[in-house]
């Protein structure tokens, strides 16, 4: 077990392409366009709750684009020192009054301009408590609220997952795994890619005891799946 400890890696950085839309297609579909330079949108502002996916989105989006193109920023970021075509402005309800100013401005000088701004938060635009013509701005462009995943979805996506890496995964690890594990599909789906290597070099199929077993010791080893 110790092995399979081992094994579990970091999850991998987020892309568009590992990111699991459940109810979120269309927001999914926005941003490739956007990376792929075909979107004629070039204002985005997502929603949604902790867990919705807006951080792997605009993590994605931003690793999607062209070298040196693109930014990604942390609502407690300096916008000042936004850089490239494409922003991408993760948390705004945690910018400070200054930073608000910024992106206020940043927004206008790419209207005039040219640049894609894509922003998140974890509420609509009106319902942010941030300055009024900031939220006026966040609401011009294309909005998308964003759902997090359902346990259903989640368990769909680890049977395809399974599937593609010709794993046999009963419905009863899948349960345990949503019961037990971390909730995010990261970690699932690391957890699952370290129990099918696992699997493969000792042997021995991915059954509930041996499931139980390693979740059991993953326990007090928080980095092992962060």
């Amino acid at each position: 077990m110790r092995q399979l400890l081992l094994q579990l890696a970091p999850p991998p950085a987020p892309t568009l392409d590992n990111f699991v839309p459940g109810r979120n297609g269309a927001a999914l579909q926005a941003l490739r366009d956007i990376a792929g330079g075909t979107g004629a949108e070039r204002f985005v502002y997502l929603w949604g709750e902790p867990g919705s996916g807006r951080t792997h989105l605009l993590r994605g989006l931003a690793q999607s684009a062209h070298p040196g193109k693109a930014q990604y920023l942390g609502g407690t970021a300096d916008l000042g020192a936004a850089a490239g075509t494409l922003i991408a402005v993760d948390d705004v309800q945690q910018l400070a009054a200054d930073d608000q100013i910024r992106l206020f401005d940043l927004y206008n000088r790419m209207r005039t301009d040219t640049g894609t701004l894509v922003a998140s938060g974890d509420a609509a635009p009106a319902q942010l408590a941030l300055r009024a013509d900031l939220r006026s701005r966040l609401a011009g462009g294309l909005a998308f609220q964003l759902h997090p995943l359902s346990d259903a979805e989640k368990a769909a996506a680890l049977r395809e997952h399974a599937r593609a890496r010709a794993l046999a995964l009963g419905e009863d690890v899948i349960a345990y795994l949503l019961r037990h594990a971390r909730r995010d599909m990261a970690s699932l789906i690391g957890i699952l890619d370290a129990l099918d290597r696992y699997s493969l070099e000792h042997k021995r199929p991915v059954t509930l005891p041996l499931v139980r077993d390693a979740l059991e010791a993953m326990k007090g080893k928080p980095h092992a799946a962060s």
